[in-house]
């Protein structure tokens, strides 16, 4: 009896046991951060023409709204790296910079969005900075050491959402890897697309054109995606630009193929016919929203900013009242200077003109 009871025992408790051998027999993939103990050195403010040493180009630059560029050097043990920091105006800036240097041998990096890495060194935008970190030859340090000095400046993320700030991505089916560009002015418009009249799209109405290139055999066709900010600028450009370049019309290599849609223009280039620029241009869709305009984040208690708007009405209470007395204050004192130096002034006198006299000897 005893010996039945001690089996049964036995297996409720291994029952019991079974869901935790089994969560922990469970793999489980836990991102390890690099530990190399990098420390700032030096920090120091560069004129804009600098860029050019890291492989930048001023013009392009100062196009993306960048005006000075903040050089710091990063010590590890006797290893000195130099990380070049450019803040532009906001994040979408620093995005179409990222998006502008990227070359075909580009490849992101892992658990860090927004950050590409080629044998030039890593590149990346947090918010609205844009930032090089230069692999240079003389830098004598390991793998995991410089993944250490990326994540000690653009942190590490194991998902990777994008920020509703930036543009939508183009379609990624026989995109060329690297090719994707976003331009905001004619400066970076000219270089990205030499043979286009770039004048054309309107940059000074607020156009915002997404470039990539994709593969089609042995063809490469590109494809543009300008965003303008109404319908009716849309339009407007759209004739301007079917005007001189003259869309959907077949005349081999040189056809342009173009469609609007809402506020968007789609333009393609290179295509070989007509079949297959519409294809590509079918595979962006444009899809109206209306949000609620969003509160924007409290820097301060909402106590704090009570008492502060308390404060700055006494204080322009104070003011009014001021004001008023020291308003009241000037013109007594004006008027008993006038009186004194002019008596035969009225301005001095006004009781006089309430006296009624009529000089009778």
């Amino acid at each position: 009896m005893r010996s039945n009871l001690a089996r049964l025992s036995g297996l409720f408790l291994a029952l019991l046991a079974a869901p935790c051998a089994l969560t922990a027999q469970r793999p489980s993939a836990i991102p390890l951060i690099p530990a190399a103990n990098w420390r700032l050195a030096e920090t120091k403010k560069l004129n804009l023409n600098a860029v050019r040493q890291w492989g930048g180009d001023s013009a392009i630059e100062r196009e993306y709204g960048v005006q000075t560029i903040e050089a710091r050097t990063y010590i590890l043990k006797n290893q000195r790296a130099e990380v070049v920091i450019e803040e532009t105006p906001d994040a979408s800036s620093a995005y179409g910079l990222l998006t502008y240097y990227q070359t075909e041998q580009s490849v992101p990096v892992a658990r860090m969005p927004l950050t590409l890495k080629d044998s030039s060194g890593v590149s990346m935008c947090r918010g609205r900075y844009f930032v090089r970190i230069p692999r240079a030859d003389k830098l004598d340090v390991t793998d995991s050491e410089f993944q250490a000095l990326l994540v000690l400046i653009g942190g590490v993320q194991t998902a990777s959402p994008r920020s509703p700030h930036l543009p939508m991505g183009l379609p990624e089916k026989n995109l060329v890897p690297g090719s994707e560009k976003y331009l905001l002015g004619p400066e970076a418009a000219q270089r990205v697309l030499p043979g286009f009249r770039t004048d054309l799209i309107g940059f000074t109405q607020g156009a915002e054109v997404q470039v990539g290139t994709y593969r089609s055999g042995e063809e490469r066709i590109t494809l543009l995606a300008i965003a303008y900010p109404t319908p009716q600028i849309a339009r407007v450009r759209y004739g301007a630009m079917e005007s001189f370049l003259g869309f959907n019309q077949e005349r081999g290599s040189e056809s342009i193929y173009a469609r609007r849609t809402g506020s968007y223009v789609f333009v393609v280039l290179g295509s070989p016919s007509a079949d297959q620029a519409d294809k590509l241009m079918g595979q962006l869709h444009v899809t109206g929203q209306i949000s609620w305009d969003q509160r924007p984040p409290r820097s301060k208690p909402f106590a704090r900013e009570f008492l502060e708007l308390i404060l700055a009405n006494l204080l322009l209470i104070l003011i009014l009242v001021g004001g008023s007395v020291g308003g009241g204050v000037l013109m007594f004192a004006a008027k008993r200077m006038v009186a004194k130096w002019f008596p035969e002034w009225a301005w001095a006198n006004p009781d006089e003109d309430k006296l009624i006299r009529l000089n009778l000897n």
